[in-house]
């Protein structure tokens, strides 16, 4: 069990650092000091709150997507609109495997099953915070 919860102590560390990295769309539009991925994260799931709750969708699923949509950015950066047509980036869900591999099932089936879902752009909760995105 100690293994286990060492590698959510890594996982929670390794989040952390998404309020060091900002997102590297704004400085192309000139912006000094850009947001951070983590508080874009935030705010997003503020938007996708209001967004499902207009839409007649689950508010706090919603939330709950947004705020985990970026986490795979600890270890890919953010990589802006237009970097993204010449670079191929990885998947989310193998990014987001190797960033729960050794958590308790319980926590990274659900982690896994979250970044699924929003990437599948399927449920009313997953649009809405594509949405918010």
């Amino acid at each position: 069990m100690a293994d286990d919860l060492s590698a959510v102590a890594h996982f929670l560390f390794e989040a952390g650092t998404l309020k060091h990295a900002r997102r590297t769309g704004w400085w192309m539009a000139g912006v000094r000091d850009p947001e951070s991925v983590a508080e874009h994260s935030w705010r997003a799931s503020l938007i996708a709150t209001i967004i499902a709750k207009l839409e007649g969708a689950d508010p706090a699923r919603a939330a709950f997507l947004a705020v985990w949509h970026d986490t795979q950015e600890t270890r890919t950066g953010d990589v802006n609109y237009l970097g993204r047509k010449y670079s191929s980036s990885a998947d989310p869900r193998e990014v987001t495997a190797d960033q729960t591999a050794g958590m308790p099932d319980v926590l990274a089936s659900t982690v896994r099953d979250l970044v699924s879902e929003y990437e599948a752009k399927e449920s009313p909760e997953a649009i809405c915070a594509r949405d918010a995105d």
